[in-house]
């Protein structure tokens, strides 16, 4: 048993002054799943993060919601905790820049600066709007980078090169408030002497507390020199006011990192821990920051200085990552590639977006592509097609000719033994926040699970009433390597994983408890754990955010009191309406048999079936039943269908026919069927 860690990490904190996107999200499952895998093996870990609330933009935005900026800053803090915890993020806590602890800390530790000469006062030329009559903050001056001749670059650092440099080295700037050319005005500000802690910084980064690639990156940044950092603001401005300088504010880079120690406070004063305990420079707690590569300079550079000069410890390590584009292009509104984490959630399970990132995540900085129809097929394959398929084939063995009770032994032994010593390598991959390599080891193993039950075939064995028993041996030695998988799946798939814990009727998980089998007890009926993915329906993401709303359900017939008559719900045209005998006689009523039926991940009311119509052959249809009909009761059934309908385009897929039934609606909805006697393909007379 390794020794048992304290850790806190952080992720970088979201602005706000807008809804959380999948970029944003990216890091968010990154984090969240190291951490839950630190918990799960059984270490003391939390984590905890805050919204970014500082600075001219948040100011400006409230101004033109004709609110405060702590109006806007809260409703923002509402909304983005909403959507990390349906994201099933598990923050410690999540609190906010703009609070009376991240005050306090930021007037703290500038005073300890200030007091060991760490701040000084200079005059600097700043860049004023006079249209707007204020001074610009840096990234609100755009130009072309003075290093490698790039346009429309913003006035701290450029996007092309890495370069960074001050607004006034901009060449042709202008303001991004009023898009006219600034003046140039004398101001004094407060300046960190970053450049004293040089040497500090080097030793750090040659800790092994970043990443290689970061490295190199830094040691452009040492070759070239560390420049003191100007770490206040001119009125107006919405942050803390510097305590003595009036009418000057604290940057919002400044406030912000600060903002992580804020939130460990707040923790603190919920829980009992100690803010010492994690702070201080002797303290043997692991402090890890998540970021994305964009926000290196600060986190690397600047964050480690201002905590080395206010007497407290360093990181342990800060780990970035690379951007997230879609279908291979940037996010952006105006071609519909800007996927809030809202609009994702309310078509597809948070798990799945979870999964799609832990197998493309590895340990580097490079950017990372969501290809959305790479994302149905890797869900579909891997969650749906070998995943859950292990237990959805075994399971209901058990359950029918085993009264639910696992076999007092496994099969295979050794297949299992694999199974528990490739842990190791998965909680490395873990480790190292190679998550993509720990879902190909993960997913190698479900490749042999569903190699096992295919050789073993139990649906074969269980039709002899002589091998009951050794259906019930095999399905026990599948369940289990299923068992196994989920709890290694636990970080990536928590729901999904509680979920399975309920059906072996267990309390929950802990890494060491994929060692022991689970035999001899009862479990519980199978339910499906997860549901394919529709393609079309993943596609339709990229969609402007005004998309159309989701497709009606597919319309049921509601059969008339006459004899010669139907009243149609949306077979024609003429909706609501009585059609005539002639009508009537062109509609094709066949009987058809249920071949398959599934819920639809996004849809609240349909149901997809794959339906026999006998000569017609195998289609497709979509009917509005989901609320009275549990998808495998159906499998088997003969119904009656529209088999001359036109094809509908879904949302969600072709409808090829239309389902019959009759009912209310909601649970009172009663699908036709025929007599017994009748076949796939039959007309209904």
């Amino acid at each position: 048993m390794t020794q048992r860690r304290r850790i806190l990490v952080t992720s970088a904190l979201p602005y706000a002054n807008g809804p959380l996107h999948l970029g944003h999200i990216l890091e968010a499952i990154q984090t969240d799943i190291w951490v839950r895998f630190q918990k799960l093996r059984g270490h003391e870990c939390y984590y905890v993060c805050a919204d970014d609330t500082h600075g001219t933009p948040i100011m400006l935005k409230a101004q033109s919601e004709g609110i405060t900026p702590e109006q806007l800053i809260a409703q923002v803090n509402v909304e983005h905790q909403r959507d990390l915890a349906d994201m099933l993020v598990g923050m410690d806590n999540f609190g906010s820049t703009h609070s009376a602890e991240n005050k306090l800390l930021c007037d703290r530790m500038y005073l300890i600066h200030r007091d060991t000469g760490y701040i000084d006062k200079r005059s600097v030329r700043q860049a004023y709007d006079e249209a707007a009559k204020m001074f610009l903050p840096d990234r609100y001056v755009k130009g072309i980078c003075p290093v490698c001749a790039t346009a429309d670059q913003y006035g701290d650092s450029c996007e092309n090169c890495g370069s960074t440099y001050t607004p006034a080295d901009l060449k042709n700037p202008i303001s991004v408030v009023s898009g006219t050319t600034p003046v140039w005005r004398e101001s004094e500000h407060y300046f960190f002497r970053l450049s004293a802690f040089e040497k500090f910084l080097s030793e750090w980064v040659g800790s092994g507390a970043v990443q290689e690639s970061v490295a190199r990156k830094l040691d452009e940044w040492f070759s070239q020199g560390l420049k003191d950092w100007d770490i206040s603001r001119d009125a107006p401005y919405f942050g803390f006011e510097i305590p003595d300088a009036p009418l000057k504010y604290f940057y919002v880079w400044f406030d912000a990192p600060i903002g992580y120690l804020a939130s460990l406070t707040q923790l603190c004063a919920r829980t009992g821990l100690k803010f010492e305990d994690f702070l201080a420079v002797d303290s043997t707690t692991e402090l890890h920051h998540f970021i994305g590569k964009d926000i290196l300079y600060f986190h690397t550079l600047f964050w480690p200085a201002v905590l080395q000069a206010a007497g407290m410890r360093r990181p342990t390590a800060v780990h970035a990552h690379g951007f997230l584009t879609i279908n291979g292009q940037k996010m952006s509104k105006s071609r519909g590639t800007f996927i809030t984490a809202r609009r994702y959630l309310q078509s597809f399970p948070a798990e799945y977006l979870r999964y799609y990132f832990a197998a493309k995540l590895g340990a580097g900085i490079d950017d990372m592509d969501m290809n959305l129809a790479e994302f149905a097929t890797r869900l579909n394959s891997e969650i749906v097609g070998k995943l859950v398929n292990i237990a959805s084939r075994c399971a209901g063995f058990i359950t029918k000719n085993s009264a639910g009770r696992l076999a007092p032994r496994l099969e295979d032994e050794p297949l299992y033994g694999a199974f528990v010593s490739a842990g190791e390598a998965i909680a490395a991959a873990y480790e190292a926040r190679d998550t993509a390599g720990a879902m190909r080891e993960i997913m190698a193993l479900a490749d042999r699970a569903n190699q096992y039950v295919d050789s073993r075939k139990p649906w074969v064995l269980a039709k002899d009433p002589k091998t009951q028993a050794e259906v019930q041996i095999v399905c026990t030695q599948g369940l289990n390597l299923f068992r196994v998988l989920m709890i290694y799946l636990q970080p990536v798939l928590p729901k999904m994983a509680e979920r399975a814990c309920a059906f072996f009727q267990e309390t929950g998980w802990t890494w060491t408890a994929a060692a022991t089998p689970l035999l001899s007890t009862a479990i519980r009926a199978y339910e499906p754990l997860a549901t394919r993915l529709d393609p079309m329906a993943v596609a339709g993401l990229v969609e402007p955010e005004a998309a159309a709303p989701e497709a009606p359900a597919a319309p049921t017939v509601a059969i008339g009191g006459a004899s010669d008559t139907v009243a149609l719900a949306a077979a024609t045209s003429v909706e609501g309406n009585l059609i005539s005998i002639d009508d009537f006689l062109r509609i094709d009523l066949r009987v058809a048999k249920i071949l398959n039926a599934e819920l639809i991940v996004g849809a609240d009311k349909l149901l997809k079936l794959r339906i026999d119509v006998g000569e017609l052959g195998e289609r497709e249809i979509f009917a509005g039943i989901r609320a009275a009909y549990d998808p495998a009761a159906l499998v088997g059934r003969l119904i009656v269908v529209v088999a001359n309908l036109e094809p509908r385009k879904m949302r969600f897929g072709t409808s090829e026919g239309m389902m019959l039934a009759a009912g209310a609606g909601g649970k009172d909805i009663f699908a036709l069927s025929p007599d017994s006697g009748a076949m796939p393909g039959m007309r209904v007379k």
